[in-house]
């Protein structure tokens, strides 16, 4: 049985700039492992967010160029925790980047990469238009990586909203998800919490999300509110609307004990795809 362990999620209003959002998530860093976190996740775009998509593009760079990469690396080095990146604008070509999220062990070694697979592009009722798929090449496969704790189902922000991803995770070995996100405030107040806590109780799993908050650049706003939640739904932690750090004991006992509550994993069954059924005319009838 693994061990009991503290996660943390680190809140922040990240903004154009990459050297002062690196310097706010290493500090953070710091005060998630002062308060016994040995697993400290960040949310998506920690170190950017820049709101005009052909700036974003510019300043996206390489991973051996990125300066968070050796950041983060001795941020685990020092610290001796487990680091998630919650996602970094990753150069993919000349024309777009991946959001990509990776994970450093104690060692500072990135251990997994995953580049987010659903590209958000959503007009919202209040007139927030976006189109990550401008810009953001998205991913092509689930990831999945061991770590002391039990396996790890690695994700990105509007992924939360296709189960069929945590499902083949959980399905896959995963009993933890992580869910860096930067939550819009109108859908965050709508369905953050709702769908985050659905993740978890489906497949019987913790679900570590942590999220941007406040106010950036152009007036974007995020919704904050990061989230660690057991597998029975609970929520074990939640961050408000500030810039901060929530941590939570973990005990990964509980998925087990979730999923022998309800083995809906084991009880999946094939069907035929639905059809729309013939609508019969006047004619037909008479």
């Amino acid at each position: 049985m693994s061990m009991k362990f503290t996660a943390a999620c680190v809140q922040v209003t990240a903004g154009r700039e990459l050297a002062p959002n690196i310097e706010t998530a290493v500090r953070l860093g710091r005060e998630a492992r002062a308060m016994g976190a040995d697993f400290i996740t960040y949310p998506e775009n920690v170190t950017m967010i820049e709101p005009i998509g052909a700036e974003a593009l510019k300043k996206a760079l390489p991973e051996s160029e990125h300066p968070a990469i050796p950041a983060f690396r001795a941020l685990a080095r020092e610290t001796g925790a487990w680091v998630l990146a919650g996602s970094l604008s990753i150069r993919a070509d000349s024309s777009k980047y991946a959001n990509r999220s990776l994970l450093f062990d104690t060692a500072g070694n990135i251990v997994a990469r995953y580049d987010k697979l659903h590209l958000f592009d959503v007009d919202l009722p209040g007139g927030e238009r976006y189109r990550e798929s401008e810009r953001i090449a998205p991913g092509d496969r689930a990831v999945l990586v061991p770590t002391p704790w039990g396996v790890l189902g690695m994700t990105i922000c509007y992924d939360v909203r296709f189960p069929q991803l945590y499902r083949a995770l959980a399905k896959a070995g995963a009993t933890m998800f992580t869910v860096p996100a930067a939550f819009t405030v109108p859908t965050g107040r709508a369905h953050w919490h709702v769908l985050n806590r659905a993740r978890a109780i489906e497949c019987g799993a913790f679900v570590i999300a942590a999220a941007q908050c406040g106010t950036h650049a152009q007036g974007r706003r995020t919704y904050g509110h990061s989230l660690i939640i057991d597998p029975w739904g609970e929520v074990l932690a939640e961050g408000g609307e500030e810039p901060g750090v929530i941590v939570a004991e973990i005990d990964p006992a509980k998925a087990a004990e979730a999923r022998q509550r309800i083995p809906a994993l084991q009880h999946d069954r094939g069907f035929a795809a639905p059809e729309m059924p013939a609508v019969a005319t006047k004619d037909a009838a008479e």
